[in-house]
């Protein structure tokens, strides 16, 4: 029985896992609507953080600090790096870069993941066919990204933000492992939306917010900010984390390798977006990519 359910719990999670990933992935579209409404990413990040931690308040911990200042700092550092910075150097990558450029960056992420956690925690580490199987996942992630477009062209400041993004996704998924052995995953949530929202706030001040687009943008806007701020913020940071800490960092991460699949399927039934049968097949590489990376981590 002890083996029945364990099988049963680990199924769950990556079920939860899987779900996140699909909620990310169809965040695009929610995102470009805000961003052809008038809001700068700042504030389409702003807002979603508002409203997922006044939503977290009433469950969260009410405990304002952690045990010690080193703790503290590094919940800063998650806010900062799975928050503001992330976000922000995500989405002006795209302002500043080619989409095709910055997306096929981006899918760098769980093998930077990969590689950094890796060098802190042996346990987390993959080689050989692991770490091949991992390429054969990146290689089909390109396939899908160019969609038979193989044109690359040259953008420093889009292309190093988009770096930056993955580095910091990466650093997030390493600094939380300190903290969730000694706190809870509500509350460790909770200080990540709350350093996030302060550490954006200087950039506000500087360029402002306009607060107009709430009321004059309608449903569309509403539902758009509703979205991301209780689904794909408040909900998907809360199951993620806790999927971090059962699986592995890397074991979870690799599945984010399905992102541009999910981007793919979103963006045809959404967009209407043609589908090559170069994309088909790096979906299948990727989800072959995946099921090898899961069979040599469990030998």
């Amino acid at each position: 029985m002890k083996g029945n359910n364990g099988t049963a719990s680990s199924s769950l999670v990556y079920l939860v896992a899987f779900a996140i990933v699909v909620v990310w992935g169809c965040t695009f579209v929610q995102t470009k609507v805000l961003i052809k409404s008038g809001l700068r990413p700042d504030e389409i990040f702003f807002m979603r953080f508002v409203v997922a931690y006044l939503l977290m308040l009433p469950f969260a911990s009410k405990r304002l600090f952690l045990d010690n200042l080193k703790d503290e700092l590094v919940a800063l550092s998650l806010g900062i790096t799975g928050g503001s910075l992330y976000f922000l150097t995500e989405n002006y990558a795209l302002v500043y870069g080619y989409c095709s450029n910055v997306a096929l960056i981006v899918c760098l992420t769980p093998l930077i993941t990969t590689f950094i956690v890796g060098w802190f925690f042996p346990s987390e580490r993959i080689a050989g066919k692991g770490l091949l199987s991992s390429f054969i996942a990146l290689a089909g992630m390109a396939l899908v990204v160019f969609n038979g477009n193989f044109v690359l062209r040259l953008s420093p400041m889009g292309d190093m933000l988009a770096l930056a993004a993955c580095l910091c996704w990466a650093l997030y998924s390493l600094a939380i492992k300190r903290l969730q052995e000694r706190y809870s995953n509500m509350l460790i949530t909770r200080k990540v939306f709350g350093y996030g929202l302060l550490t954006i706030l200087p950039l506000l001040l500087v360029k402002g917010i306009d607060f107009g687009i709430l009321f004059s943008g309608g449903a569309a806007v509403w539902g758009n900010l509703l979205f991301l701020g209780c689904v794909a913020s408040m909900l998907c940071f809360l199951g993620w984390n806790w999927c971090l800490a059962r699986l592995g960092t890397v074991r979870a991460t690799n599945l984010l390798y399905l992102n541009p699949i999910v981007a793919m399927t979103s963006s045809t039934i959404v967009l209407g977006e043609r589908v090559t049968w170069l994309a088909m097949l790096g979906a299948v590489l990727i989800l072959l990519g995946l099921l090898y990376i899961d069979r040599n981590r469990r030998k």
